[in-house]
């Protein structure tokens, strides 16, 4: 060193050694230089700067600081967090080059108080979303379940989205318990239903009935409804006849399936049963055969809505083909069982 860069290291020595360690933070040192400058004791542009030059600066010059440790009341300036100090050995400070540019880049400590202020926003928002999640997991109300409901069959009622609401008597929402652990699902409204309004009420809809009889329910205690809301017809122009039924096609379903997967997550059953392979498919998302499909439970996905609980489903054959196909009654039985199974259900005595 030169004998000028001495006398201020000397002297820069002596001050470094008046002071405490968290006086040397980013932050404090930030704080004393404009304190200096305001009482007009800061140097003047010529003075020379107490870190030296990378090209003035050799790897092995360091000073060592003996720091005086003094107590400082709670009362005494303003300090950071984590920075009191801990030690009474001596602390080196090595002003070369590399250093000085780093320590230049320190972004400083936060404040104890910056860390308070932080901390309760973040507890705040946690709170808030914290209450909105319990918001969406807290379950509906029965009474809640049938408003939503109805809100929805009104949408369904006004619903001109594919040709089947351009031709039809009047939509078939669905119909039954809001707060059912069983839904019955078929793939469109008949004759019957289109006149009326309400699903499974021809020959197919007093076969459902005596099934779920069998099963120890009522009507009234499940919900019944369909995957299509308008009546599919063979001849859209003649819907007074008899005979013209036919089950919706692909695109008939992408554009309903919507309202039937939305009455799915209101009502949150814990079971369905697919009545036939339009429904089946069109529920489990499976292409295989209502044969391949049906005697086991799939686990219920849904397109459009996210289900807070985990659904079960079973396919059957449509009642409509049982009227058909008498000999498949047992099978249809079969799987009846197995929903009652699973739901600690018992046959009625005769």
């Amino acid at each position: 060193m030169n004998k000028e860069v001495r006398a201020l290291a000397a002297e820069f020595k002596a001050f470094l050694s008046s002071r405490e360690e968290d006086d040397l933070t980013p932050a404090a040192c930030n704080q004393a230089a404009a304190c200096i400058s305001a009482t007009g004791e800061a140097a003047s542009d010529t003075t020379p700067s107490l870190l030296p030059s990378a090209a003035e600066t050799q790897p092995q010059d360091h000073l060592t600081i003996e720091f005086a440790h003094v107590a400082r009341s709670a009362s005494t300036g303003s300090h950071c967090a984590g920075n009191a100090p801990t030690a009474s050995a001596p602390s080196k400070i090595l002003p070369t080059a590399h250093e000085a540019a780093a320590a230049s880049s320190l972004p400083g400590v936060r404040c104890a108080e910056a860390v308070s202020m932080q901390t309760a926003q973040a507890d705040t928002q946690d709170k808030t979303e914290a209450s909105h999640s319990l918001m969406q997991e807290t379950p509906m109300t029965p009474q809640e379940k049938q408003a939503a409901l109805d809100q929805l069959a009104e949408e369904i009622k006004n619903c001109r989205r594919c040709p089947l609401g351009q031709t039809r008597l009047n939509a078939v929402p669905g119909e039954g318990n809001p707060a059912a652990e069983l839904m019955f699902i078929g793939e469109g409204p008949g004759f019957d239903e289109d006149h009326q309004g309400r699903p499974f009420i021809g020959r197919a809809g007093q076969l459902l009935d005596k099934m779920i009889a069998a099963m120890g329910l009522k009507r009234e205690q499940v919900f019944i409804g369909n995957i299509a809301k308008c009546h599919p017809m063979v001849n859209p122009a003649d819907p007074q006849a008899r005979g013209n039924d036919r089950a919706p096609n692909a695109g008939e379903i992408a554009v309903c399936r919507k309202y039937i997967e939305r009455q799915i997550a209101i009502i949150s059953p814990k079971y369905i049963v697919a009545l036939g392979g339009v429904a089946a498919k069109a529920l489990i998302s499976d292409t295989k055969s209502l044969g391949a499909l049906r005697g086991k439970f799939h686990l219920l996905h849904l397109d459009t809505v996210e289900l807070k609980t985990p659904v079960k489903i079973l396919a059957t054959y449509h009642p409509a083909a049982l009227l058909r196909n008498p000999g498949w009654k047992k099978d249809a039985w079969a799987d009846l069982q197995m929903v009652m199974a699973e739901m600690g259900l018992k046959r009625p005595q005769a």
